[in-house]
């Protein structure tokens, strides 16, 4: 394939064949390099054939192989002659991060550590179908994927002020439950508060390094803090909403008279009844992951004041930001012709809104949206703040993390998982996993390094270094 380096962080692939339009990475010689050993920019010059696609098909600097889309793929949509893809936005729909921080000094604490990890994991159910204590009814459950984190919150489950570091204040609109099969609301009645297996975890943190000394005092963050990293999604019920509608919008594409390059890339128009619905089942699984979140920072706070013997409240045990990765969203747009209101993919994808953005909370309208970036267990993640290029550059999208660079498979044949525990253990990180086999899937060797991404993305304009936060304890499905 064709590739034009535009600049040291961007490349381009040329419009050629049914490509619409042109390809773009963001991503530096060697991530590059990565990219083209998994065939993971075929994808991206095949999302760039779907009709009504806008400016280009993108990839951020952790891109690799997903279904449809690559995962770290983000595409702009037209309303009008525009499709809407469940693979564009993934299986797990509204995967995302969130990040508390507290008036806590780690190093004051460090004995207490391992201790409250486990103490965490004790309250936070981890692993492949793990079940929660909160048991919805199915008015409740409605309830929930129609109100998203206000309705949690009235139920006691978290305090108002959440609400405003929540992206989209914790409901996506246009959520209708009555979109969401049977199958699916089975299998999330009783998973809002688990972390489920895979990547998922919840990660005590020290912040190590502050780069911007400004961004970071709006955001609550200073050096040596402890926070709490989580990182989660929707569970079964959003895996299901998204395997009911690939099988849907395959036939509807082909209705719509719509020549797919990947049948993973099925699709309907945005207008069309399939589009419409499949928008209202995924905004319902979009808020099912924010209360799944939510839920977790309930059982967080109970865990620290059992370990503290202190109220939440007086540890300063606040919400700095919670943003998803997978989802479709209605927003503007300056293109070249003006203003226009898209529907942009992310899959794998931060949104990484600039300051003065409206739909950045006001709290932080001064500096930008915090961007939270997960790495792997053993190295760090970052918290960094949306950017006007961004906005340019990728319709204000960021990367979501590292990046995988090696399948699980391959990742339980090159490590066990009790030798990485002890690895990891070694280097001063409490491990709780549900299962040993799990962890060894997640091992630092199977990512990208998540500062050369970060970096990449720094460089490019993305979004900018905040804060690098290390892991301490981590506990893990």
């Amino acid at each position: 394939m064709d590739l034009v380096e535009v600049n040291p962080y961007l490349w381009e692939i040329p419009r050629t064949g049914g490509m619409n339009v042109p390809g773009r990475i963001f991503a530096d010689r060697q991530l590059m390099e990565k990219a083209r050993e998994e065939k993971a920019l075929e994808q991206v010059a095949n999302v760039a054939c779907l009709p009504g696609i806008v400016t280009a098909s993108l990839a951020m600097p952790d891109i690799h192989w997903g279904y449809g889309f690559a995962i770290g793929g983000v595409a702009a949509f037209g309303m009008n002659d525009g499709v809407i893809s469940p693979g564009g936005v993934g299986y797990d729909i509204a995967c995302g991060v969130r990040l508390l921080r507290t008036d806590l000094l780690a190093p004051e604490i460090k004995t207490t550590i391992p201790g409250l990890v486990h103490e965490l994991s004790r309250m936070i159910p981890a692993g492949v179908g793990r079940r929660g204590n909160m048991k919805l009814s199915p008015k409740e459950l409605d309830d929930l994927m129609t109100g998203g984190v206000p309705w949690v919150i009235e139920q006691g489950l978290g305090r108002p002020e959440d609400v405003e570091a929540i992206e989209d204040g914790g409901v996506l609109d246009g959520a209708d439950s009555s979109m969401v099969s049977a199958r699916a609301r089975e299998r999330g009645f009783d998973q809002p508060g688990t972390l489920g297996a895979g990547n998922h975890f919840a990660e005590v943190q020290v912040v190590e390094e502050v780069f911007d000394p400004r961004a970071a005092a709006a955001f609550g963050i200073d050096k040596d803090q402890l926070c709490v990293m989580v990182h989660s999604g929707s569970r079964g019920l959003g895996h299901q909403v998204c395997t009911d509608y690939v099988k849907i919008m395959g036939p509807a594409a082909a209705r719509a008279g719509i020549s797919l390059p990947d049948r993973q890339l099925a699709c309907a128009p945005i207008s069309s009844r399939e589009g419409r619905e499949y928008y209202a089942a995924m905004a319902c699984a979009v808020n099912f992951a924010r209360c799944n979140r939510q839920v977790m920072t309930h059982l967080i706070r109970q865990s620290f004041e059992y370990v503290f013997k202190t109220p939440a409240e007086r540890l300063g045990l606040e919400l700095v930001y919670d943003v998803s990765h997978n989802v479709a969203k209605f927003e503007e747009h300056e293109t070249e012709d003006g203003k226009v209101r898209l529907c942009v993919h992310r899959k794998g994808a931060t949104r990484s809104f600039p300051a003065g953005h409206p739909d950045v909370p006001a709290g932080y309208r001064e500096v930008g949206q915090p961007v939270i970036v997960p790495g792997d267990m053993g190295t760090a993640s970052y918290l960094l703040k949306g950017t006007k290029e961004s906005m340019s550059l990728s319709f204000g999208s960021t990367c979501h993390g590292a990046g995988r660079v090696m399948g699980r498979r391959a990742a339980k044949r090159m490590i066990q998982g009790h030798e990485l525990k002890a690895r990891l253990e070694a280097q001063g990180i409490t491990v709780r996993a549900g299962s040993t086999r799990g962890l060894a899937e997640e091992a630092p060797e199977a990512y990208k390094d998540v500062n050369r991404v970060v970096d990449v993305c720094h460089r490019a304009g993305l979004s900018r270094k905040v804060a690098k936060l290390r892991p301490l304890g981590v506990v893990k499905g």
